[in-house]
């Protein structure tokens, strides 16, 4: 039996796509600046980060990583942290994915196990995401001292918790609706 290669011309066409969706969907944000420094965003970019790591499995991890970069690269605010973003959005990808790949055949992957992958790349970006707050823009950009940057944090919280919890509400039944459609159209990504 012969094996399938890694890379086919399907899944560099959805890794290209899926990066260009998590780019287009950062725009979609509503961004909300914190009195005491910094800002926090309501955004539906975590939807699509956690969706290309279901979809493309750990792989997935470079589209939601370079989406983001890109994005980054776009706005004068966030360009100086482009490459934790790559980072950071990149293994929310990849943690959704990991839980992904480990299923015997993604095809068959439920959605259960689409929503362990969603939420364990939730919980991975968001920790990263407040240590990154934390140590790079409350104590090291905006010069505050640990009181306040802990106080920039809680008011990061809200927005934080809504945008997880859209992103493991949506991610989820999109991928697959995404799978059923491609194995309709005789489509695997496998």
């Amino acid at each position: 039996m012969r094996k399938k290669p890694w890379m086919t011309v399907l899944r560099l066409a959805v890794l290209a796509m899926m990066t260009a969706l998590v780019f287009v969907s950062n725009y979609l944000r509503v961004t909300i600046p914190i009195n005491i420094g910094g800002n926090t965003s309501f955004t539906l970019a975590n939807i699509m980060c956690c969706l290309s790591g279901l979809l493309l499995g750990p792989m997935g991890g470079l589209a939601s990583g370079l989406g983001s970069m890109l994005f980054d690269f776009t706005d004068p605010r966030f360009i100086s942290e482009f490459w934790i973003t790559f980072l950071t959005k990149g293994a929310m990808g990849l943690g959704a994915g990991l839980v992904m790949h480990s299923a015997q055949k993604r095809s068959q992957a439920g959605y259960v196990r689409c929503l362990i992958g969603a939420i364990l790349g939730c919980v991975i970006y968001y920790i990263l995401y407040f240590t990154k707050s934390y140590y790079y823009n409350a104590l090291f950009v905006e010069g505050l001292q640990s009181g306040p940057a802990l106080v920039t944090l809680a008011a990061k919280v809200p927005a934080s918790l809504f945008n997880g919890i859209i992103a493991i509400a949506a991610a989820p039944p999109l991928c697959l609706a995404i799978r059923r459609a491609l194995k309709r159209s005789h489509l695997e990504l496998e």
